[in-house]
């Protein structure tokens, strides 16, 4: 019998059943061009340094961390987020100094880059999950509409992850006539879902690919892929250099502290702005994200060794994915800047601001946070004489 859909094999049963948010695997020429990659070896793509992928720690350790009753208070804002009301009018008139940066939240970041609009990890779904119905649901409403936020001529994505690769928000750039830059591999999602391979700029670590007079390459980090059961590690991640006739930005992506940000300043930078990854860290997975020390750290790395341009950082504030305080981010990277004398731009999401004016310096998140221990500020092992009085419990509103 044929013609039906009892004649099907199982592994073609099972493609059938798997969700179209799962996204689809490099195969043909994609594939064959993944295996010529210098970075991947044993089967899977490699990191520039050696990282732990898996969290650390036992499942009943990290599972008592999540469910403990306390810690999910911290992890959650006391009230409504501060929303920049953005409209069309905010982002239509061209950057004074020809760089504006509008962060959407986590991190979704329009750039406006002498005279281009880039948006990176665009992420306007209601949760960061294959399913509609669970997994991290956002804590703030998007800034703006996707369809009021005018033309983009490039989004970049670092990873495919659901945190930034979202499929409806894909789904509806589709639509649209702009051009996608992706790692290698990522291609492959983004074809089932609608956008044309003429549309798209697949790259490889160091690879460039020109849009109108920007310059765009993809540069390492340290990080993992995957979206569906079946993790096969054929999809590249990547953070992003953009460079333009008058400015230069930076995009991190997701990633752990590694020795390269120091080789990517050296070729790409230094930085007008750089967009870094300072929230959703853990002693689980100490090797895939950074702390805000770190990514403090790594921006100046990327400036040649010391502070320079604008910091905005990103990946924090939208979705509750680590067991650190919702808030920490915020007032950790604060310190860290303060210490090394390095300015930091703390939008509320939606708000835009160019790096070469006046930085949004309001500690916003402070109204609608819980208590902050900030053990940062001195070291883990020193204990306080019996009977002192307790400092590590600030109220977020207190500095």
């Amino acid at each position: 019998m044929t013609g039906t859909g009892s004649d099907r094999s199982p592994r073609a049963r099972l493609r059938a059943l798997r969700p179209e948010s799962f996204g689809a695997e490099p195969t043909g020429e994609r594939l064959a061009r993944i295996r010529r990659s210098p970075n991947f070896a044993n089967g899977i793509f490699q990191n520039p340094e050696p990282a732990r992928r898996s969290p650390s720690g036992s499942t009943f350790d990290i599972a008592k961390t999540y469910v403990e009753k306390e810690g999910r208070a911290r992890r959650a804002p006391t009230g409504a987020i501060p929303v920049h009301p953005t409209t069309l009018a905010d982002i239509a008139k061209p950057p004074v100094t020809g760089l504006r940066l509008t962060w959407m939240g986590h991190s979704g970041v329009l750039a406006e880059i002498d005279g281009h609009r880039v948006l990176f990890d665009p992420v306007w779904g209601d949760r960061c999950s294959p399913f509609p119905f669970a997994g991290p649901k956002r804590l703030h409403p998007v800034p703006v509409p996707l369809a009021a936020l005018g033309p983009v001529d490039v989004v970049v994505i670092s990873h495919d992850h659901y945190d930034h690769l979202d499929l409806p928000t894909i789904k509806a750039l589709a639509t649209t006539d702009t051009v996608f830059a992706v790692p290698l591999g990522v291609g492959a999602h983004l074809e089932h879902w609608g956008v044309s391979a003429s549309r798209l700029r697949e790259l490889d670590w160091n690879e460039s690919t020109g849009i109108g007079e920007l310059r765009l390459t993809a540069t390492p980090a340290r990080h993992f892929c995957g979206r569906g059961l079946r993790n096969t590690q054929h999809t590249l991640w990547a953070s992003w250099v953009v460079q333009g006739p008058a400015h230069r930005i930076f995009h991190s992506g997701d990633t752990g502290y590694f020795s390269g940000f120091r080789d990517i300043g050296a070729a790409h930078g230094p930085f007008d702005a750089t967009m870094i990854q300072i929230g959703a860290y853990s002693e689980f997975w100490t090797d895939i994200h950074m702390t805000p020390a770190e990514g403090i750290r790594s921006h100046l790395d990327l400036q040649g060794g010391g502070p320079g341009g604008v910091l905005l950082p990103i990946h924090w504030g939208t979705f509750n994915l680590a067991p650190h305080a919702w808030a920490e981010p915020g007032e950790w990277t604060g310190d860290a800047a303060e210490e090394v004398g390095q300015a930091v731009a703390f939008p509320r999401p939606g708000e835009p601001f160019e790096p070469a004016g006046k930085l949004p310096s309001d500690a916003w998140w402070r109204g609608v946070s819980h208590p902050i221990a900030r053990p940062w500020r001195r070291p883990r092992s020193v204990e306080a004489p019996a009977g002192a009085p307790r400092h590590d419990l600030d109220l977020a509103g207190e500095r």
